[in-house]
């Protein structure tokens, strides 16, 4: 007689025995999901927060290099018969309170302008202009810009969270970081709900393989009540068949219970949305935390700029560089003069854009000396001493003098921020 024990063997009457269903999935499996979409959220709030921060901090940095543009551009006096000081706060304050970065976007702006002597204040934001002064001669304007400039200034520029364009790129990764959010809830709502489809088809095949066995029980109790069993094979499969039964029962119980923690698991479909709303207002509790973060960015990057500063060439391909150019410049422009402390400083320059703007200047100043203008006549020098400025890209700085061997001597050049250094350099002259 078969043994009914064994998965494979078949029924008493004939038929083939259905397949045992597989063990249902550790109760470890729910725990992980639930784990690994905490951790999805919290990894989305990091990279939302760091995007945000990483793009003010890039957009600050350009608004101040084209601001830096900006005030440069105003400090540039162009009427000969208005007052210094009035020409440059009304073009300070038009360049800067006109800008759409400002107007619209909420960008903060604070010039400060300062005559050469680094204590009279030429103008500060938030007072106002002066009222426009009656024409004066142009004596009176020489005097006043041999007085004042060249004009220093100070500038500060920065984005604040609380501005529209920062709202609005907070705003942006905002709706990012939920879009990923409420797509995650949907792939997982999905899921759960082919478990569940999953655990009741289960369920449904276990309970009909449980009342196709339980009538076959019943038709062996009938057999059995109307004749006496002769063999003890017969009640050996007899008790058998109970027992199975007993085991499908269980299993059974253990398929409801894991049908159950199913539709726990879709519950937590639900409680995303809740997850969601709390998002808003953990984004609000990272808004404060930013200010803190700004200070130690602005930091570091100071930082970085000092190292790479640091981490310059040596001097022996410098003196080749210079040895080089000095030979092309006695060549290409018969009429200059540079001298070396010229020559090391052309060499030093920040990039080769740089370069090639200051040799354009020295390329005019030896073809078309006449029709070039002259930024200004370098003031606080000794009476012997006439020397010349003139600028470069933006930024730089050439002196100049008239030659004794050719028509003008190359003395300096530099920089905005070398400036003072470039001057008492002169006085030694």
């Amino acid at each position: 007689m078969a043994d009914l024990s064994d998965s494979n063997a078949p029924l008493p009457d004939g038929r083939a025995r259905p397949n045992r269903l597989p063990d249902p999935p550790a109760e470890t499996e729910g725990i992980l999901a639930r784990l690994w979409s905490f951790r999805f959220t919290i990894g989305a709030i990091a990279v939302f927060l760091l995007l945000y921060m990483v793009t003010v901090r890039v957009l600050e940095d350009y608004l101040y290099e084209y601001f830096e543009g900006v005030v440069e551009s105003a400090l540039q006096v162009q009427d000969h018969n208005r007052s210094i000081v009035y020409q440059i706060q009304y073009n300070v304050a038009g360049y800067t309170r006109n800008s759409r970065w400002v107007s619209l976007g909420g960008v903060r702006v604070s010039p400060m302008v300062l005559a050469k002597d680094g204590v009279t204040l030429l103008y500060v934001a938030g007072r106002a202009p002066q009222p426009p002064p009656a024409p004066i001669s142009l004596r009176e304007v020489v005097a006043e810009a041999e007085r004042l400039l060249p004009a220093t200034y100070v500038l500060n520029v920065s984005l604040p969270h609380s501005s529209p364009l920062a709202t609005t790129i907070l705003i942006f990764y905002a709706l990012v970081a939920l879009q990923a959010l409420w797509i995650r809830s949907v792939r997982t709502n999905r899921k759960q709900q082919q478990l569940l489809a999953h655990a009741r088809a289960e369920r449904d095949g276990t309970e009909a393989r449980s009342r196709s066995i339980e009538r076959e029980l019943e038709g062996m109790r009938s057999q059995l009540s109307s004749i006496e069993p002769t063999e003890p094979e017969q009640l050996s499969e007899v008790n058998e068949l109970r027992e199975e039964r007993k085991g499908l029962e269980a299993r059974l119980a253990v398929l409801e219970t894991r049908e159950l923690e199913l539709r726990e698991s879709a519950a937590r479909a639900s409680e995303l949305s809740q997850e969601i709303s709390a998002l808003e207002d953990l984004l609000e509790e990272a808004s404060d935390d930013l200010a803190a973060r700004d200070s130690e960015i602005g930091e570091l990057q100071k930082n970085l700029r000092r190292a790479a500063k640091d981490a310059a060439s040596g001097h022996g391909g410098k003196q080749r560089e210079s040895e080089a150019i000095a030979k092309r410049f006695s060549t290409l422009y018969p009429n200059l003069e540079v001298d070396d402390r010229a020559l090391q400083d052309i060499v030093a320059l920040r990039d080769e854009t740089m370069k090639l703007k200051c040799e354009e200047k020295l390329k005019r100043l030896n073809d078309e000396a006449d029709n070039m203008s002259v930024r200004r006549k370098v003031g606080g020098l000794p009476p012997h001493l006439t020397i010349f400025e003139m600028g470069f890209a933006g930024k730089g700085r050439l002196y100049y003098t008239k030659g004794s061997t050719r028509r003008f001597r190359v003395l300096n050049v530099g920089a905005k921020n070398t400036q003072n250094a470039a001057i008492e350099y002169l006085r030694k002259l």
